[in-house]
């Protein structure tokens, strides 16, 4: 089933400075609703800022964020949902207190705070730790409370900076799926990570960030159709490290591992022909396509 038709979350030519370091360079990003985009990139590439300019934390130098096609006003803004890297809760509160007070922040009544509040508890597997106060908890048990503090007014547009540092497996499995319902339910939800693997696995887009500009975005197999070159995993008894590709024109060993090793065809290049070659050296096991992984297109991406 296709996501929710609805608003998007637009970051449009958005630069920003602080003193003679530019942070942001004309960057555009697109969060439909219903989606899970990934905001990857390497320290210091503009993701934080990015994020705090969507959110109206920050203001931009030039370009400005768009909702449904239009400004996004200071009040929208604020109705977001914000789980920051750092820490953002108050160490001293109670779980339940913590979540209750946030969501009278945005409106809500003392009932639909607590039946709110009590639903995220439990969905977030935090019912009995409600008591106790913040600081008590595991970094990943205080993790989740700060996904239950983006949540518990039930926002539009979900913004997360590093929400799985710190996780568990099972923490981490957690996160997935209440990422993934929200955006089924509709919301627009972008988070960033240097878990690439996650970004891959949950991610329906990903925007790679470079020095502040979009370098690429879309979906994981758009991002693969996009680069030069096809990879086989090529397993030839006797095959050595890959001797036998050595010679062939238009043909890179990139990695070899007891017989098996990983070539690069250059365009135009006959991958029957590299059969044929492989044969000749011995029999072979294995011969198959290699898809690159999202960290390795990454890499690719930016260079380094």
């Amino acid at each position: 089933m296709p996501p929710p038709a609805g608003p998007t979350l637009q970051l449009d030519r958005v630069s920003r400075r602080y003193g003679d370091t530019l942070a942001l360079d004309g960057l555009s990003l697109t969060v439909p609703s219903g989606e899970i985009v990934g905001f990857v990139g390497s320290n210091g590439a503009g993701k934080t800022t990015a994020m705090r300019i969507a959110l109206g934390i920050l203001a931009a130098d030039d370009g400005q964020v768009l909702w449904d096609g239009r400004p996004a006003e200071r009040d929208l803004q604020r109705t977001f949902g914000y789980m920051p890297e750092e820490r953002g809760l108050y160490p001293k509160m109670q779980v339940g207190d913590q979540l209750r007070y946030l969501a009278a922040l945005h409106g809500f009544d003392a009932a639909a705070a607590r039946e709110s509040t009590d639903r995220w508890i439990d969905r977030l597997g935090l019912a009995d730790r409600a008591g106790q106060n913040i600081e008590e908890l595991s970094l990943g048990n205080q993790q989740r409370v700060q996904l239950g503090a983006a949540l518990v007014h039930e926002p539009d547009v979900l913004i997360l900076d590093e929400p799985f540092s710190g996780l568990d497996p099972i923490g981490t499995d957690v996160m997935s799926d209440v990422l993934r319902e929200r955006a089924a339910a509709g919301a627009a939800v972008v988070f960033s990570s240097h878990q690439l693997e996650l970004v891959e696995r949950l991610c329906h887009r990903v925007a790679i960030v470079d020095a502040g500009r979009l370098v690429a975005s879309g979906t994981t197999e758009e991002l693969r159709s996009r680069r030069s070159g096809v990879r086989l995993r090529v397993d030839v008894d006797g095959g050595g490290e890959g001797d036998w590709a050595e010679s062939l024109a238009g043909v890179t060993v990139v990695a070899g591992d007891d017989g098996a090793v990983v070539v690069e065809l250059a365009d135009g290049v006959d991958d029957q022909a590299v059969l044929d070659a492989a044969r000749r050296a011995g029999p072979v096991r294995a011969f198959a396509p290699v898809q690159p992984s999202l960290a390795e297109l990454f890499r690719e991406v930016i260079g380094r």
